[in-house]
């Protein structure tokens, strides 16, 4: 089988699961199953949070040539961290063919195992999103104390350490920084608020400015954003802005209230209103919801009414071609069912279920992957070692006994090479515990119903397929022996009843 190797970090803090550690053991992977290596795609501090990657990106793009069968990684979270994203790529590389294989993991194909990848997959983002609150917490705290806390550096400031420290998400020690005025760019920014007040042309002092080889605080020429931003820039007038926190006198002051404000008068008078961006929609499912008519996807599409009310929905790919004449299912309603019964299977008595099986399971795969190969081979050189023992006790040639022993000496080399790599497999062995799995999944019980990352968790980690009829629906569940199958109105029913008596055309 011909397969690529897919290897990315996000911290240039990692060692055994960096770059290096990642291809080669996804090389020893590829070596033990025969398989055949193509490529490598690599990613370098990166996340896996989301699909920014231009080498993840790529290798998705060449599974259409239909040159490779499979995509190694060392670990699912190497793929991606987020179970939308996860599902999406792993449907386009399933119609090309293409599978993923965790060089680590070892996950089996069948129900057990979309059981096992689901919650894995789902914990790795539970955890992303758990250290991400952690750096925002820090971040905040920071803000507090107006340290800096990244980003660009406005033209007339810089950065000066203080006698602080702390320690990042990494543990690595960092010192705190805050602003102040840089001399030698100050008058700069002083000159460019006058000129502004006094009524000079944007595109006058843009060229004033470039002509001169002035820079901005990303050290490029002035264009009409980069002016407008620095004069809107409140860290002029000493105000540090966190989100929606800011401090007053948190940095020194370089324009007075007077001008900066005239300066903002100013500006909203010239100001043309920029046309308002339309916000992306996600369905959260695709990949995910099935026709009950012929069995295939329904993928998210929206229409607009006559009153001009964004209608949003789900639609049988086969519908749109003429092949199905599965009517379309309002996008919350059906969302809202399936989210509702997702959580409600998350009973005391099934968490308790869901976590021993997912345990299980761990262990299995641990067992029957890389540690089985080194554990039977451990078994080899030991009875090779004893049955070289029993000729040395049955030989009477010293030449022969030396030969012998010094077998047993290579033996015992290898012997001590190879319960060095079980150590290391066993070290770096997912450990899964009955109380980590109960805790991931009595925390997901918990959520906000109404968060739309809590509602895409549920589902991506618990639901498997969904199957909608007109008049009923089908929830098949991860855990594969719990579905939920009820009747529902009519789709055409639902639908008058949301968008009100006469509902509006729909168009792809």
């Amino acid at each position: 089988m011909n397969v690529v190797i897919y290897a990315r970090y996000s911290s240039h803090n990692q060692n055994e699961q960096s770059i290096e550690g990642q291809l080669e053991y996804c090389r020893k992977y590829a070596k033990d199953h025969n398989y055949n290596i193509i490529h490598e795609y690599i990613d370098r501090a990166t996340t896996g949070t989301n699909d920014n990657r231009p080498q993840f990106l790529q290798m998705i793009e060449d599974s259409n040539k239909k040159t490779f069968e499979g995509i190694l990684v060392y670990q699912l979270d190497r793929f991606a961290r987020n179970r939308y994203d996860s599902a999406i790529y792993k449907k386009k590389l399933s119609k090309n063919g293409v599978r993923v294989f965790s060089s680590r993991e070892n996950i089996s194909d069948d129900a057990s195992g979309v059981l096992m990848e689901s919650v894995l997959e789902g914990m790795a983002e539970y955890f992303s999103v758990e250290l991400g609150q952690k750096i925002k917490r820090g971040m905040k705290i920071n803000a507090e104390n107006c340290y800096y806390n990244g980003g660009s550096v406005p033209l007339g400031l810089k950065l000066i350490e203080v006698d602080s420290n702390f320690t990042d998400v990494n543990g690595k020690i960092v010192k705190k920084k805050k602003f102040a005025i840089d001399e030698e760019t100050v008058h700069i920014v002083k000159e460019i608020f006058d000129m502004y007040a006094k009524g000079k042309r944007v595109a006058d002092i843009i060229n004033y400015l470039n002509d001169k080889g002035i820079k901005t605080g990303l050290g490029k020429e002035f264009n009409k954003n980069s002016l407008r931003k620095m004069l809107l820039n409140k860290k002029y007038v000493g105000i540090y802005n966190y989100k929606e926190m800011e401090i007053k006198d948190g940095i020194p002051r370089i324009i007075d209230d007077e001008t900066f404000n005239k300066v903002q008068d100013m500006m909203k008078k010239n100001k043309k209103a920029p046309a308002r961006a339309r916000a992306k929609t996600e369905y959260l499912l695709t990949t995910k919801l099935f026709c009950g008519h012929c069995k295939e996807m329904m993928t998210g599409h929206s229409g607009t009414s006559k009153t001009g009310k964004l209608h949003t929905y789900y639609k049988c790919n086969n519908s749109r071609i003429g092949f199905c004449d599965k009517k379309p299912i309002q996008k919350d309603y059906i969302e809202d069912l399936v989210v509702e019964q997702a959580r409600n299977l998350l009973t005391d008595d099934n968490i308790n279920k869901i976590a021993e099986t997912v345990v299980k399971l761990a262990k299995e795969n641990m067992d029957s992957g890389e540690l089985k190969r080194l554990n039977r081979k451990l078994k080899e050189l030991e009875k090779q070692k004893n049955n070289l023992f029993n000729s040395l006790k049955m030989c009477d040639i010293d030449t022969v006994k030396t030969s012998i022993f010094e077998e047993i000496q290579k033996i015992e080399v290898e012997l001590t090479n190879i319960k060095n790599e079980i150590a290391i497999e066993e070290s770096q062995s997912i450990k899964l515990t009955v109380p980590q799995v109960r805790f991931f999944l009595t925390q997901m019980r918990k959520g906000n119903i109404d968060d739309i990352k809590y509602r895409r968790l549920l589902i991506n980690t618990l639901v498997y397929k969904v199957y909608l009829y007109d008049d009923s629906i089908t929830i098949i569940f991860n855990t594969q022996n719990k579905t939920y199958e009820k009747k529902i109105p009519r789709v055409s029913d639902i639908e008058s009843s949301l968008m009100g008596t006469s509902a509006p055309p729909i168009s792809n």
